[in-house]
């Protein structure tokens, strides 16, 4: 490799080597998402001084082509040079009830037909799954505790697991109490339990657009109305026109995902999650945070969930370890002060409790120092997966269609060109054995026709890449329908 550096050329030596590893990514030998070779290491292969291999990399991390990591190195980014952000949805100033259910439904079944490439579905945690290390758990725990691991759990959840919630929360200079955790079947459960608490049939929760659709189809479900506030690809949620919403309409609940959102990977920053719980508690509101990624994002410093900026005791913390753990375990929590003694009223009517082997599993992997080693792993192959889907979308995605650049989490949001149908292109994609989620899923005014959802939360091979790029001759196939109606 130093054959490649001529120290007598005119050309500086960082240029050469920004030149080489820019050769690098032209021939594939460098993808988007790799790591770069250390500067030790790349030092001594071309034959240059540390200070400029140093200098290579400072200078492609200045033109955006490599992002440094604290503690990690340097990874080679996707071009991103000529393709957007989605563009901020339009503001509706009323709520409307919910009807998402039917193509729901259809999307659901996608994502379980046999030999389908489950693009539609959020598993993030199984592009790094820890299933070798739950399995030893799970054989230790049997052997220890016999019957005891088949008997029904306590109703509110396994106390030494409450423990290692709360002990994680004050980690974080967050104030959690074990007695203000309840277990719950998933974070799903969690939700259904907190929008319970705050709000009954008829009544207006303000939710971000686009948000999960879980959670319009909980609404929808309890006969609630849902009030959308726009949210930004970039930096979340709008908080003018939250608080023109909120001083408009007599809303008794929000349910937000400040930290990652879904469907879009936005990362609120840290002042702007601080307002939002300002302007919401001031009108004595209740605030649901749906938490299932924060664990998962690609900050260089931990972000703080909205409960650390609570003063009243009106947030409500949901999240569970689908994400990060194990999506069949179906363990999530919900933590709240205020509300936690109608919580377990809900709690026991509707399940009774949640699985004690699992809780007692996911106790030891998570005291272990497992669950945390797995986790720093997990982000880095994220963060690489979705350099990877970016680049491809790129390559091979129609002119003018925009995609968000994810802050943590496994999906991207797609927005294609003027004239395509998400809900045709999602049919279509199915046709092929590739489930993507249409937008239409994500809003409850109907906006997005023209978004998706794609995951990039599996292991990463070429039948992956040969899906995205199917994905994009179709989304050509769509253009080219209906650039021949017009004609």
């Amino acid at each position: 490799m130093s054959s490649m550096i001529q120290k007598g050329s005119d050309h500086f030596l960082y240029q050469q080597v920004i030149d080489l590893i820019q050769a690098m990514q032209t021939s594939g030998t460098l993808r988007p998402g790799d790591k770069l070779p250390s500067l030790r290491k790349l030092s001594s292969q071309l034959n240059v001084s540390i200070p400029t291999v140093k200098q290579a990399y400072v200078e492609l991390e200045r033109l955006g082509k490599v992002d440094a990591r604290p503690k990690s190195g340097y990874y080679l980014r996707s071009a991103r040079m000529g393709i957007a952000s989605p563009k901020r949805p339009t503001f509706v100033r009323r709520p409307v009830e919910v009807r998402c259910q039917t193509l729901i439904e259809e999307a659901y079944e996608a994502v379980h037909s046999p030999n389908m490439m489950p693009l539609g579905v959020s598993h993030p945690v199984m592009a790094s799954p820890p299933d070798k290390a739950l399995a030893r758990i799970m054989r230790r725990v049997l052997a220890q505790a016999g019957p005891k691991a088949m008997a029904y759990g306590p109703m509110d959840g396994y106390a030494p697991l409450k423990r290692q919630i709360a002990q994680r929360y004050l980690e974080q200079g967050v104030e959690a109490r074990q007695e203000d955790i309840i277990i719950t079947n998933g974070a799903q459960e969690a939700l259904a339990i907190a929008i319970q608490c705050t709000a009954k049939a008829g009544d207006i929760v303000a939710v971000e657009s686009p948000t999960y659709f879980g959670i319009l189809e909980l609404i929808e479900n309890l006969g609630m109305m849902a009030l959308e506030i726009p949210t930004c690809s970039l930096d979340g949620i709008c908080l003018d026109d939250l608080q023109e919403s909120l001083d408009a309409h007599d809303v008794k609940a929000c349910i937000f995902s400040s930290l990652i959102n879904n469907p879009t990977g936005s990362c609120m920053p840290e002042r702007k999650r601080q307002r939002l719980v300002e302007i919401i508690e001031s009108r004595n509101i209740p605030l649901i945070e749906d938490d299932v990624y924060g664990e998962l994002h690609f900050c260089d410093e931990e972000v703080l969930p909205l409960q650390a900026y609570s003063k009243k005791g009106l947030v409500i913390t949901c999240s569970s370890f689908s994400k990060t753990a194990a999506p069949s375990y179906r363990i999530g929590w919900m933590l709240s002060s205020r509300y936690e003694q109608k919580a377990k009223g809900f709690k026991r009517a509707l399940s009774c409790s949640s699985s004690l082997l699992n809780q007692w599993v996911l106790t030891e992997y998570v005291r272990s120092g497992d669950f945390d080693r797995n986790i720093k792993r997990l982000r880095q192959v994220l963060r690489q997966n979705k350099e990877r889907i970016l680049s491809l979308i790129e390559q091979y995605f129609p002119e003018k269609t925009c995609v968000s650049n994810p802050q943590g989490g496994g999906v991207v949001w797609v927005e294609l060109p003027p004239g395509c149908d998400s809900t045709e292109w999602f049919r279509l994609a199915v046709s092929e054995s590739i489930s993507i989620t249409p937008g239409v899923l994500f809003s409850a005014t109907g906006k997005y026709k023209r978004c998706a959802r794609i995951s990039y939360g599996l292991p990463w091979c070429q039948t992956v890449e040969s899906a995205v790029k199917k994905l994009g001759e179709l989304s050509y196939s769509l253009l080219n329908k209906k650039m021949s109606k017009a004609g």
